[in-house]
């Protein structure tokens, strides 16, 4: 194929793997460390009762597992890409290898709203329960400076919301060790607070609560797995990182399939006591967990439950800003961004004016841009990444050289898992709202317009 055509495809050698410029340093603890901190977020002291409230009842956590499942076979493409092409840049990089540039663009264009809206919707919901936290000791923001500017209300900005993005992109401009070791310790503490509420409210339990089991029929199963697959998009951040892994072949499937499987125990976890303790017709709250402890009179577990809410969204802040930049940093290298943002500081092996550009423009968005509004975007470029990854699969293997790149994890059942997996994730799309896909249509065209005004001219498939 002529490397003028739009969908001419990237060529991918082992020599690649070994001269990247970043820096590789992370394990497979590490990796893992990541994903449960991508994909257990506050939201596990949310949505379980929403999704047993509204759609499956005492069956939420079977709602979590058929998620779980979607997610595996995803999770399964993912790591053979990972493993056969570590290098930066996740979905992006893997699909214009094997589907050619233009396809990878609106891709990767579509990932970079992914990682954006993500990180700005997660900074605002963090400055409202970090204002919560401060109200208890009485203290109190402005006004015009504790939420964003809506349409009746007088203007203002989200200052916390905006600030706590500005932090997160000075700790991952020191280095990715750092980074880690800070995600690492973060995880733990919200795997504990995880713990100790399932320790505690597992002596409340109520077997009468579990029944009727499915009072919403098998639909409503479904219906709610289809909100609780939101809850763990993020895992894909993990496969950004295959340029800094130590050992990719071996540590790369070992993070991506460890974390989702540690997170899809704990939501179902956390789901199956939360309905044994409450009924499910009264957990249609804002803070299900919260309300589960007041029941109990055990208000003294509220705060470390608020700790590990913290905690939850700091660490999906971070991955979620990494991977951004990592996916950013990919398509700058190959010419279809400013260099800039491919620019590596040489002291601490990482893009750090890259860094810096995302963390600010993601920072003004969360501070000025109210959070139903910026929510939008992110559920719909993932399930796109999803399925395409995942119908990728199939031509990864055709391509010429695929038996002299590292042969590291292969999909199980092969070409089933791939097909089907791709089938599930579109399925899926068709189930979100109208104007999500409006709003993701509009995207795409302003990314093709930049596409052909600049990328298409200064890619480096075209050099």
């Amino acid at each position: 194929m002529s490397k003028h055509s739009l969908f001419a495809k990237k060529k991918i050698d082992a020599s690649q793997f070994k001269n990247g410029l970043l820096e590789r340093n992370l394990t497979a603890v590490g990796l893992t460390a990541m994903g449960v901190g991508a994909v257990v977020g506050a939201g596990i002291f949310i949505t379980p009762g929403i999704i047993a409230a509204k759609y499956a009842g005492p069956g939420a956590m079977l709602s979590y597992l058929l998620a779980a499942v979607v997610c595996a076979l995803a999770a399964l493409c993912y790591s053979e890409f990972a493993s056969t092409i570590p290098l930066a840049g996740s979905a992006y990089t893997y699909v214009y290898t094997v589907f050619g540039e233009l396809v990878a663009w609106i891709l990767g264009w579509a990932l970079v709203s992914e990682y954006l809206f993500a990180v700005a919707s997660v900074a605002v919901s963090w400055s409202a329960y970090f204002q919560n936290l401060m109200a208890g000791f009485g203290l109190h923001l402005p006004t015009a400076l504790s939420a964003a500017w809506e349409p009746g209300k007088p203007a203002g900005v989200n200052l916390i919301a905006g600030i706590v993005v500005l932090i997160v992109g000075f700790l991952l401009s020191n280095g990715m060790r750092e980074s880690t070791r800070i995600n690492t310790i973060m995880v733990g503490v919200k795997i504990a607070v995880i713990v100790i509420f399932l320790g505690v409210a597992v002596f409340y339990v109520k077997p009468a609560n579990f029944q009727p089991f499915l009072p919403y029929g098998a639909s409503g199963v479904l219906s709610g797995a289809a909100l609780a697959f939101y809850a763990y998009i993020g895992f894909d951040a993990v496969s950004t990182a295959s340029e800094e892994v130590i050992n990719p072949q071996r540590d790369m499937p070992i993070g991506i399939i460890a974390s989702l499987l540690i997170a899809s125990l704990l939501y179902a976890a956390v789901a199956t006591v939360l309905v044994g303790v409450v009924h499910y017709t009264k957990l249609n709250v804002g803070d299900p967990v919260a309300f589960a402890l007041q029941l109990m009179h055990q208000n003294w577990v509220a705060g470390i439950i608020s700790l590990g809410a913290v905690a939850g969204m700091t660490t999906v802040l971070l991955v979620m800003t990494y991977g951004g930049t990592r996916l950013i940093f990919a398509m700058s290298r190959d010419g279809l961004l400013p260099a800039v943002f491919a620019k590596i500081n040489p002291k601490t092996h990482v893009p750090v004016a890259n860094t810096w550009i995302f963390a600010v423009v993601t920072s003004i968005v969360a501070a000025l841009v109210p959070l139903d509004k910026i929510a939008e975007l992110v559920n719909i470029g993932t399930l796109f990444a999803f399925a395409t990854v995942s119908l990728g699969v199939i031509f990864l293997r055709r391509i010429p050289n695929y038996n002299e790149l590292p042969q590291g994890f292969k999909v199980p059942l092969y070409p089933i898992v791939p097909i089907l997996s791709c089938i599930l994730c579109v399925l899926l799309m068709t189930q979100l709202q109208i104007t999500t896909w409006i709003v993701f249509v509009i995207w795409l065209v302003i990314g093709l317009v930049i596409y052909f005004s600049y990328s298409y001219h200064h890619s480096q498939q075209r050099m």
